[in-house]
């Protein structure tokens, strides 16, 4: 018997990330700030900015391992209580900028969603084993030109 993520939770509080991933409405908090930039004086006077927050820690429709990929790409935008925050101004708007913001933090959690394709060590090859001592043997030899007594007499 499998359960299904999206049941008990209404298809009005939820928004799609990818596949069957969703967060939820309740888990976003909008704050309007004045923008910088141009807007003549339209800027000074609406506040058209967004702030967006999403509760990355209170989220529960996401996997774990999303949520700490999440949080690792985030970087500076998570804040200490695990909140990650997108400012949009781009755009002169509050509903663009409301746009503006979702849509890269939808794109955050959807890059989060990928699982890093795990690294394969190698060993270096013959011919650039042979490369690099020759580099390093050329550097020496242009190191030794430069010094006092490297072949040239006083």
């Amino acid at each position: 018997m499998s359960e299904d993520p999206l049941e008990g939770y209404p298809a009005s509080s939820r928004i799609q990330v990818i596949g069957k991933l969703f967060i939820l409405k309740d888990d976003l908090s909008e704050d309007f700030i004045r923008a910088s930039g141009p807007g003549g004086q339209n800027v000074n006077k609406v506040s058209t900015a967004v702030q967006l927050r999403f509760n990355l820690t209170g989220n529960e429709t996401l996997p774990q391992e999303v949520k700490a990929r999440a949080a690792r790409l985030a970087g500076s935008r998570l804040t200490q209580n695990g909140q990650i925050i997108f400012q949009a101004d781009r755009f002169r708007t509050r509903e663009r900028n409301r746009e503006d913001a979702l849509e890269r933090l939808l794109g955050l959690l959807r890059k989060a969603t990928e699982k890093p394709k795990p690294r394969k060590a190698t060993k270096p090859t013959l011919g650039s084993k042979r490369r690099r001592l020759d580099a390093k043997k050329q550097r020496g030899q242009i190191k030794k030109l430069r010094s006092r007594s490297g072949g040239f007499s006083d």
